[in-house]
């Protein structure tokens, strides 16, 4: 009786973890359409229509029966019934099958003082020490406790925020990090006594090279 009992506990919990699991899954976002995606267009009764278009800069896309339209930030449910909808203008009743046959990898940009600064893909929830750990850690003359991170929200509006990275692996200090999104620029700044080694260095050159005074 007892070994029933627990059988059917564990069942039980597989279950819960199973729907779990499946709400999880259905809680994260669609995917959206970026400039430089490709998107391949068939029409099952009017094939001299199909094409494949590329999102441009301006997230407009060129379409034999549409016309310009944008398309950027629309999940492909959302961009196929916009395109149904301009295209029942001129077709009856269209057929359109919209496919996403290439899209643009996410990712985040790390620049200053790092060992390796440029673009680096993003992984699901990625942090900034991460990135930074992906860009080959921090230089020497790194000042990793004023961060810069840019975000850009609209084509109008950004947002700036500092972060102090200093001795993070400490757990007591993991609040100071932050996730990363799509586009976000990481600067990773050199520190004032960098800046005045170089100054230093610079003067001693020129110093070296300066011709004497003759009196």
């Amino acid at each position: 009786m007892k070994m029933k009992g627990i059988g059917l506990l564990l069942a039980t919990l597989l279950i819960a973890s199973i729907v779990h699991a499946d709400d999880q899954l259905h809680k994260r976002p669609r995917y959206t359409l970026h400039v430089g995606d490709v998107v391949d267009l068939s029409y099952r009764l009017t094939p001299e229509y199909n094409q494949s278009v590329t999102i441009q800069p301006d997230g407009y896309a060129s379409l034999n029966v549409a016309g310009d339209v944008h398309l950027e930030g629309l999940t492909l449910d959302e961009a196929h019934d916009l395109i149904i909808k301009k295209d029942s203008e001129r077709l009856n009743d269209p057929e359109l099958n919209l496919i996403l046959s290439s899209f643009q990898r996410p990712y985040v940009i790390v620049g200053g003082e790092v060992l390796q600064p440029g673009r680096i893909d993003l992984r699901e929830n990625m942090t900034a020490m991460q990135a930074v750990m992906m860009a080959g850690g921090f230089k020497l003359s790194a000042k990793d406790t004023k961060i810069v991170v840019f975000r850009h929200i609209n084509a109008d509006m950004g947002e700036v925020r500092e972060l102090n990275l200093h001795n993070i692996n400490k757990t007591a200090k993991l609040e100071q990090d932050m996730v990363l999104q799509p586009g976000d620029m990481l600067l990773v700044p050199a520190n004032k006594m960098e800046h005045f080694a170089r100054y230093m260095h610079a003067f001693s050159f020129s110093s070296s090279f300066a011709p004497s005074s003759v009196f």
